[in-house]
């Protein structure tokens, strides 16, 4: 029967959500059962598009890209595929009349991986983030408020600006590995191999103010998603804090992580507060 396949198809996604991303994974099994599977969906795909343009060294990564743009491209038409990870996430995208434009964006962003390492100019910074992070929140927005366009169109732009601060940390978080392993350098009019503190803090203030904006979001969403969502927020405000303290040119040396315990510790905290309203 078809719905075992597409049991087997969601289980799938859920397990690449487990499997990569402890954090994330955390987050949203903190949102209701309503409309978790479906962030776990959009996760799965995002996450093996970027699989394909980060990590795939020993394998022809256009030709593999080509290959599941293809059949991104037939699951969204026929509404079915026998890639696991693309037939759960054509569901979703059907079930809450996800903008094509958002998949293509993103698309667009991870094929910018495959060649092209410098990223110049503020307007190729920011529509590299708009393609790869803000166009996935507003995924995932579309699922928060269950398809209901007035909603949507109301969270749109706190959404986006959640979506660029998580991004913009990740870059600050992986920048030994963008520019050491993956020759890339996402910020604008900064010189890594000499970052220093002036321009790392020029980065944080960039992403504070998204953080800001974000969080306004937070607070107005639905019941449903606002924990899980406020989760993850927490989460990378505390890895943008341990960033904060780092010297610059350890940031640039190593990978600064938030350890497991401290995640749990989030969690408890995150959760009084949102018991007590005070978010």
């Amino acid at each position: 029967m078809k719905s075992i396949f597409d049991n087997v198809s969601k289980e799938c996604s859920k397990a690449v959500t487990n499997a990569y991303s402890t954090s994330f994974s955390m987050a949203t099994k903190m949102l209701s059962d309503s409309i978790r599977q479906d962030i776990y969906n959009i996760y799965g795909f995002v996450r093996f598009a970027d699989e394909i343009v980060d990590t795939f060294h020993d394998y022809d990564k256009e030709k593999l890209f080509k290959h599941f743009e293809n059949d991104l491209e037939l699951a969204l038409t026929d509404k079915i595929s026998l890639n696991p990870i693309l037939n759960s996430f054509q569901e979703t995208f059907h079930k809450y009349s996800i903008d094509k434009h958002l998949v293509n964006a993103f698309m667009k962003s991870m094929r910018l991986d495959l060649h092209k390492t410098d990223y110049l100019t503020e307007q190729e910074y920011r529509d590299y983030i708009y393609g790869s992070a803000d166009v996935v929140g507003l995924m995932c927005l579309k699922v928060f408020v269950k398809g209901e366009e007035e909603k949507y169109n109301d969270l749109k732009a706190s959404a986006m600006r959640l979506g660029s601060a998580f991004q913009k940390v990740n870059f600050l978080r992986d920048l030994k590995a963008d520019f050491e392993d993956l020759s890339r350098t996402y910020f604008p009019n900064t010189d890594l191999n000499q970052l220093d503190e002036a321009s790392k803090e020029a980065i944080i203030n960039d992403i504070e103010a998204d953080f800001a904006e974000g969080l306004k979001g937070i607070k107005r969403l639905p019941i449903d998603a606002k924990f899980g969502v406020f989760m993850a927020y927490r989460y990378y405000s505390k890895l943008l804090e341990k960033l904060k303290k780092t010297p610059a040119l350890e940031i640039k040396s190593t990978r600064i992580r938030v350890p497991n315990y401290k995640k749990v510790e989030l969690l408890t905290r995150s959760y009084v507060k949102y018991q007590l309203n005070l978010l």
